[in-house]
Parts: C-alpha cells; structure tokens; sequence
C-alpha cells in the first residue's frame, strides 16, 4: 500500500485577549474560530486564561526560567501555522495581560512569533470596535518577525452585534468577516504548501517587476 503523503490540514491557534469568560472578544474569536473549522482547518480554541503569568520579571526568569503559561502559549504557537487573536482595547491599545504574554514569550529561543501569520481581530462596544488597540498590537509583533494580516477585522457596538446562533446580526459585517478570513487562509495556505516559490517584496508603489528576489530558505 503506498502511504499517504499529503499534507495535513492547517493548524490555527485561535483565542481572545480578553479574561472574562464573556467577554464579546471571546464570541469573536468562537465565531473566527468556526469559520475556520468549516473550511477543513484544525482550530484550537484557546482562552487568555489558559496562558495564566505573572507580571514579566527578569530576576524570575533567572531564577525560575518560563512561568507554565508562558510556555503553554508557546507550545501551542509552535504546534500552529498562524495565530488569530482577538484583542479588547484598553485605553487606545493593547490589553496589559496580552502584552505581558508576549514579552515573556519572546524570552524563547527560538523566537516562536518570528514568521508565524497572525491575523488581528476586535470587538468593542465603541464606533470605532477596538480598531486603535489593534494598530498598537501590530507594533510587538510585527518588531518580533510576526507576519501580521494587513486587514484587520473590528466589531463596533458589540454589546447588540451578534445573534443567538453566534454570528453577527449584521449581514454586511458577517460577509465583510468571511472574506477577511478567507483571504487570511489563502495566504496561509499558500505559505505552508508551497515553500518553495519565490517572493517579490516591493517597497514602494513604482517598484518594478523585475526587483530583486528574495527567496526563502527552507526547503
């Protein structure tokens, strides 16, 4: 019998950034997290506390290396192909405990965000659905190697936006959703399957078709 060599399906680390249980940051990720799984995908549907740390502290790490948190997250980074996070603004940025998890993560060597594909959702009771806290999240991990989606997703008024079977009331922002996770899932699809191609990075508008090259390493 010839084994079977294809590829399994991809791996996506799901999880909002949020502690209370629930909270509607925890609903978007549930949600995201189904839209992926009806395309085949493996999902692990995470919660922040599953990554429970205390405050980062040097001396701690010296002496007592990673918290069990801090290794959980990154254990279940590493075992994904990318990441959705779904953050809660605090005060026009990131959530205290999200930027917590992700400085002691970055302590690992290897660093499990450098190349991982993330893709940045949001769900506030704001006009603006968290968006601001999303471009102030993008700045840790795009500095550790993190391939950061650039559509982001954000959910205004999400005290009335969902409906009782989990999606949102609103018809247009539920296809606008789909789409964003779609195209989130081609990218991934397209860097997890077919390692080998070549990649054109353009700097500016007016560059050329004929740029330099830059190919990846791995095999």
């Amino acid at each position: 019998m010839t084994p079977d060599t294809s590829p399994g399906p991809l791996r996506f680390l799901v999880f909002g950034a949020a502690l209370r249980a629930d909270s509607a940051n925890a609903r978007l990720a549930s949600l995201v997290a189904r839209l992926i799984s009806d395309t085949g995908a493996t999902v692990d549907l995470a919660a922040m506390r599953d990554f429970d740390m205390p405050l980062y502290d040097g001396d701690m790490e010296t002496a007592e290396g990673l918290p069990p948190g801090a290794l959980a997250l990154r254990e279940r980074l590493e075992s994904s192909d990318a990441v959705v996070i779904s953050s809660p603004e605090y005060n026009a940025s990131v959530p205290g405990v999200l930027k917590n998890a992700i400085d002691w993560v970055s302590r690992v060597r290897p660093q499990p965000f450098k190349t991982k594909h993330a893709m940045l959702v949001s769900a506030s009771p704001s006009l603006v659905g968290g968006n601001r806290g999303l471009w102030a999240l993008r700045i840790p991990l795009e500095h550790l190697g993190t391939r950061v989606y650039p559509d982001m997703f954000s959910l205004p008024d999400s005290y009335q936006a969902f409906a009782e079977d989990g999606t949102l009331a609103d018809r247009g922002l539920q296809e606008r959703l789909t789409e964003t996770v779609s195209g989130f899932l081609s990218l991934v699809e397209a860097d997890v399957r077919y390692v080998c191609l070549e990649r054109r990075w353009y700097e500016f508008l007016g560059d050329r078709t004929e740029a330099a090259i830059t190919q990846r390493a791995e095999a």
